[in-house]
């Protein structure tokens, strides 16, 4: 009896594993643990995600890797399906199986990044690159709010750019002055500068377009530049230029930023200053920050508050202050003989004969 419930029990194991692994098989591959997201993640988080991996990951910087084609290749399969809401509910649905079919964004690493050369994108030695003629560069400002810099933005944009496409016919191509050598006669010879050309297919420009997703790091600066490799003005004998999108940083109407630290000024009313307050304001990223005091504030008085700056560039666990600026809303008209007299024996202040000195000593 007992050897018959001990084998009941071991076939019960094994259908168990046996249906585990065929569940594992049937849901795919983890895309939101590929990318290392939750999966309540946001589509910016996503976004944020795949453009970090993608450059750490990128066959091209890990040339040792025997595995790394693959590994770029699940980032890839993982981001087309996640950044997309319908492919996203298909998938949180259906696992792997239900986006098999379902088409693809095509190259989403060249949305991020541009083109990469031979060697490209940084990851190795471009010396080479030195005589290949290229397409001019092109500059684009992105202009970025305090509160795309706090909590970070990525912003989509439709490039149209002219690409190269071959013809029916050739062309002189890759052309160059080269010196010729004439013998006139015996001993005499002649040295001339000659046009050589090559024969090259026939091209002609045609627009095309395609979206492009450039991010507003956290904390980013600036004047802080995105380079899209490949993405500038074509040249018909070489290689497309550069795209350069470089941040401009928009004016805030509450703050401003110096560095890492936030500035801003509020104003109370001359009781609140005499008497104490407590208020509430909105940071950059919407979280209240609170705001007390018990004793006198006088105008031009300043409070920090550590840590409720701008997160740094390179670190974004660091923080800057944020330096709040006091001022006084004295009430406006005439005060009554009984209001001036209440007034002084609440304050019990002597009249000043007049005290005059540089306020603009030291600046």
């Amino acid at each position: 009896m007992a050897t018959s419930l001990l084998k009941l029990t071991q076939h019960g194991l094994l259908l168990t594993v046996i249906l585990l692994q065929l569940w594992l098989s049937l849901a795919g591959r983890d895309f939101y643990n590929i990318l290392g997201v939750d999966k309540d993640a946001t589509t910016n988080e996503i976004k944020r995600a795949y453009r970090k991996l993608a450059q750490k990951l990128h066959p091209d910087k890990n040339r040792d890797d025997p595995d790394a084609d693959e590994k770029f290749q699940d980032l890839s399969s993982a981001y087309e399906a996640l950044s997309d809401d319908d492919k996203r509910r298909q998938y949180d649905k259906y696992g792997e199986e239900g986006v098999k079919d379902s088409g693809g964004h095509g190259d989403p690493f060249s949305s991020f990044f541009g083109d990469f050369r031979p060697f490209g994108f940084g990851f190795g030695s471009d010396s080479h690159q030195e005589s290949i003629q290229r397409g001019d560069d092109v500059i684009v400002e992105i202009e970025a709010t305090l509160e795309e810099i706090c909590i970070g933005n990525f912003v989509e944009v439709n490039r149209c750019k002219k690409v190269p496409h071959t013809t029916s016919g050739s062309r002189e191509c890759n052309c160059r002055m080269e010196m010729k050598t004439t013998q006139l006669g015996p001993g005499r010879f002649q040295m001339m500068q000659d046009r050589v050309c090559d024969e090259c297919p026939n091209v002609k420009l045609v627009k095309e377009d395609r979206v492009l997703e450039v991010e507003i790091e956290v904390g980013v600066v600036d004047g802080h530049t995105y380079r899209f490799i490949s993405e500038g003005e074509p040249d018909i004998d070489g290689e497309p230029g550069d795209l350069i999108f470089k941040i401009k940083e928009l004016k805030h109407g509450v703050y401003e930023r110096r560095g890492n630290d936030l500035y801003t000024n509020i104003t109370i009313s001359l009781q609140d200053a005499l008497t104490g307050f407590s208020m509430n304001i909105k940071h950059l990223d919407a979280h209240t920050i609170n705001i007390e005091r018990q004793s006198i504030t006088w105008p031009g008085a300043k409070i920090i508050k550590k840590g409720e700056g701008l997160p740094h560039y390179d670190n974004n666990r660091l923080t800057g202050n944020l330096i709040i600026t006091f001022d006084v809303d004295f009430p406006k008209g005439d005060l009554t003989a009984e209001h001036r007299e209440v007034i002084g024996t609440i304050l019990q202040q002597h009249h000043y004969e007049g005290k005059s000195y540089n306020g603009l000593q030291g600046y």
